[in-house]
């Protein structure tokens, strides 16, 4: 069986992350975000992160996942997403 990717863009405030919920709920998958600075545990303000109750709704991958003192770019995504 194919495996398939749902790609959901667009501008801050939305509503990505709940429909990024529901689709992994019906799918019965897990979220990979590709936001450029979601995935900074220092980066609270100005970011969008899902809330602690969306945490607990679904298992997300880069979110506050790296420090802003660690190198992030491309390469470093890659190598962590197919992990």
């Amino acid at each position: 069986m194919a495996k398939t990717c749902i790609v959901i863009v667009g501008p801050t405030a939305v509503g990505k992350t709940a429909l990024a919920i529901q689709l992994a709920q019906h799918f019965s998958t897990e979220i990979i975000s590709a936001d450029s600075r979601q995935c900074f545990k220092e980066l609270n303000i100005g970011v969008a992160k899902p809330t602690a109750a969306e945490l607990d709704l679904i298992k997300h991958y880069f979110i506050n996942s790296h420090s802003i003192h660690e190198e992030m770019n491309t390469a470093v995504f890659e190598q962590y997403a197919l992990k």
